[in-house]
């Protein structure tokens, strides 16, 4: 399918305003571009209640917002946002994070990792996985009751949340009742058909994801990891329960259904969607792509009954 008139018109004005492709930005640069988009997105949902935090982690904090939307949230989601670890923030990811708060019933810790190149692999792992220790260990004070956890994120949040999966199912500190995966980043590889495509070459194209992964892990040895390059790790077996979305038109289309067919090998259940006519980014341009809406009634739907079944 080819991509949807909705999001050719998106990137025909993106184009035409652009000075200079996002690989050849500074990573300072990237970062003002990138907050550019969170302007022209709807606000998101209403939601009952929006709380700041500061989360602990070693050697400083890390901003986050917790969206609550309504007095009996049937969950608690930790959701760590996209940007290829070098850009992005809880300011332009809060109408993706109240969305799938008020869509789902559960509340949403959006979290702000620190950033690479300044904090390069495995710095951001360790923060996501102190960030999940530490709200899982808060929730009850949070939000009135030891809610069923969600670990998740988009993109290199993916990524990070996967990360958490395996720290949590090594350490064994934590329990995670699912996990979502929006178009995740699970390898270090370059050339697979999606990441080659032309037509895949849109918000986030080949050049950029080598240039965040340049800035995250420029050692080879750190990408082998399987905290960085998941798709390595050679057993998945009892990980948490999955809910992955991939887009048509993305680099990383095929490294993430590699994943879910992972996971799925390992017998984990996997709830998947590959979005027709999307491309990479899709969900969180609230009130500007309808995708968005679509691939949210799946997350939403799909976490909903989740979170349901692990209240019983």
């Amino acid at each position: 399918m080819s991509l949807d008139f909705e999001t050719r018109a998106f990137m025909d004005k993106l184009a035409a305003a652009a000075s200079k492709p996002r690989h050849l930005m500074t990573p300072d640069e990237a970062r003002a571009a990138f907050a550019r988009i969170g302007t022209i997105l709807s606000a998101g949902a209403d939601v009952r209640s929006t709380v700041a935090l500061e989360i602990p982690v070693d050697g400083g904090t890390l901003r986050a917002r917790l969206f609550v939307p309504d007095d009996h949230p049937q969950a608690l989601l930790v959701y760590f946002h996209g940007g290829g670890w070098v850009v992005g923030g809880v300011d332009e990811f809060s109408p993706l994070g109240r969305e799938i708060a008020a869509g789902a019933s559960v509340a949403v810790a959006l979290v702000e990792y620190r950033k690479a190149p300044e904090h390069p692999f495995p710095g951001p792992v360790y923060d996501a996985w102190q960030a999940a220790q530490w709200l899982a260990a808060h929730r009850a004070a949070l939000l009135g009751a030891d809610l069923p956890l969600f670990v998740g994120g988009d993109s290199a949040g993916a990524n990070l949340a996967i990360a958490v999966t395996l720290l949590a199912r090594r350490e064994q500190t934590v329990s995670f009742a699912g996990q979502l995966l929006v178009y995740p980043v699970t390898d270090c590889v370059f050339d697979r058909p999606s990441y080659v495509a032309p037509d895949n070459q849109l918000l986030t194209t080949r050049d950029t994801m080598i240039w965040y992964w340049t800035h995250y892990a420029p050692a080879d040895a750190a990408r082998q990891s399987s905290l960085a390059s998941p798709l390595r790790e050679p057993d998945l077996r009892g990980l948490p329960e999955a809910i992955v979305v991939t887009a048509e038109h993305d680099v990383l289309r095929d490294e993430g259904e590699a994943y879910a067919r992972r996971l799925e090998q390992a017998g984990v259940p996997v709830h998947h969607l590959r979005a027709q006519g999307q491309m990479h980014g899709f969900l969180m341009m609230i009130g500007v792509l309808p995708g968005s809406r679509d691939g949210l009634g799946f997350v939403c739907e799909r976490l909903r009954s989740l979170a349901a079944r692990a209240s019983r």
